[in-house]
């Protein structure tokens, strides 16, 4: 039932002019996620982390690329911290753990090709 869900929403995206910031609101002590698109060969998902908000330290199989469209993020790579602000980009090696954190609230788009 989810996977039509989302499947339905992607549809309602297609063939379009879309502001990508305006894809989901920030919530309060919380992290919203809306999948873009979600194929055989990779996915795009639009994030919104709330201040102090973040994802744990875990692997991808896939390089993953991290693009910011507001705000200020940690992003720890195997260990090491970037400090990513609205524009910045990095890329998640495949394998490597990695975690991410909002120093100040934060959108970005993670790209993810299988």
């Amino acid at each position: 039932m989810e996977h039509n869900k989302e499947h339905a929403d992607t549809k309602k995206l297609a063939a379009q002019v879309i502001r990508l910031i305006n894809l989901a609101d920030y919530q309060e002590g919380s992290v919203v996620s809306r999948t873009i698109i979600d194929k055989k060969t990779g996915t795009v998902t639009f994030f919104a982390f709330d201040e102090g908000q973040g994802l744990s330290e875990h692997t991808a199989p896939f390089d993953a690329l991290v693009y910011l469209l507001d705000g200020e993020a940690e992003i720890f790579i195997s260990g090491q911290p970037l400090r990513l602000k609205e524009g910045e980009m990095t890329i998640m090696p495949a394998g490597q753990p990695h975690a991410l954190r909002a120093v100040k609230k934060f959108k970005m788009i993670l790209i993810m090709i299988r």
